[in-house]
This record gives C-alpha cells, sequence and structure tokens, in this order.
C-alpha cells in the first residue's frame, strides 16, 4: 500500500497483530502509525479495541508486545516495597536489575482510583536507561510521584537468592521499606 493512502481499521488492526506476533522486540506505536499513515493516537485507540477483544497486548515503556507464553517461568518473585523520589529511580532501577532481577511492574495506592499498575518490564541497564530516557523525554510523572514515593515492584528472577541479594542492596540504600 502506498504511504499516501490510509489503511482502514481492520487492516490496521490486522496489520498491528501480525507484526506483534511476529515480532521479537517491543514496536512503538509511532512505527504502526508511520507505515498505516495516520497519527499515534489512532494506533493507541486500535490497540484498545485489540484489546477488548482479549488480544494480549502489552504496552511498555519500549513499544508494544504480544503476550506469548514463556517457554519456562522463572523460578523466583516476589513483591517489594519501596521509597524514593523521582531523581533515584535510575539508582533504584539498576540496582535491582545488576543482581539479575526483572522489575515487572510498579503498583501504587490512590486515593480516588485505588491500586494503579503500569508495566516497567526491565532486566539491565539498556532497558533502565530507555525507561527513564522516554520518561524525561516524554515529562511524564512516575507513578510513585502520586503517592509522594512509595510504590511497590513485583520483581522476578529465576533464583530466589538474586532478589535477596537486590533486596539487600535496596535495604543499605535506604529504598526498601521495611515491614
Amino acid at each position: 500500500m502506498p504511504a499516501s493512502e490510509k489503511m482502514t481499521g481492520k487492516e490496521r488492526q490486522a496489520y498491528i497483530l501480525k507484526k506483534l506476533k511476529q515480532a521479537k522486540a517491543p514496536i512503538k506505536g509511532s512505527d504502526f502509525a508511520q507505515v498505516a499513515n495516520v497519527s499515534r493516537q489512532v494506533i493507541v485507540q486500535d490497540v484498545s479495541l485489540l484489546k477488548a477483544k482479549d488480544e494480549p497486548i502489552l504496552a511498555t515503556n519500549q513499544g508494544y508486545i504480544y503476550l506469548k507464553e514463556e517457554a519456562e517461568p522463572l523460578e523466583a518473585k516476589r513483591m517489594i516495597a519501596v521509597n524514593h523520589t523521582p531523581d533515584e529511580t535510575l539508582q533504584e532501577l539498576n540496582m535491582i536489575v545488576d543482581y539479575g532481577v526483572t522489575v515487572k511492574d510498579v503498583r501504587v495506592e490512590h486515593a480516588i482510583y485505588g491500586d494503579l499498575t503500569a508495566t516497567v518490564n526491565v532486566s539491565n541497564r539498556q532497558e533502565v536507561k530507555t525507561f527513564v530516557q522516554n520518561m524525561e523525554e516524554s515529562e511524564a510523572s512516575l507513578l510513585s510521584e502520586l503517592t509522594d514515593g512509595v510504590h511497590l515492584h513485583t520483581l522476578e528472577a529465576d533464583d530466589e537468592t538474586k532478589i535477596e541479594a537486590a533486596c539487600k542492596a535496596l535495604k543499605e540504600a535506604g529504598i526498601l521499606v521495611e515491614e
């Protein structure tokens, strides 16, 4: 299809699904928008419609991914409570991933909306750097800013000792909220 022609909604949604199912890495909404000759907001709407049809699409800070079942689920999983300033986000996330731990999400308890959860899904320093750069470039607020820095993370690793080591480092840095 020539770049000057717009795809129909059904064509865009079929294209998005096909590309996401084939992808080895997240795909940005702006990339879909460019190919379909529409705005990024139209792609956001298309993805919302696909999610409403129970397509397992996840929006991450790196782009959209199609959730496929993992071949081997990670052995260890834990939710932790932390508290830090926005300026300490890079330090916190790097501290966790340096121990071979994945930060799956961030959760806060909002006075009006209740529990709010957002996908983070970072496993290494490059992903952390990209996450923080995206936050800065978009001038978006961190969810933790709604709760004066207090928030939860779901951590996953292939070994519980990695999560223990990351938690010890967070405790020493004064970031881990004690039980």
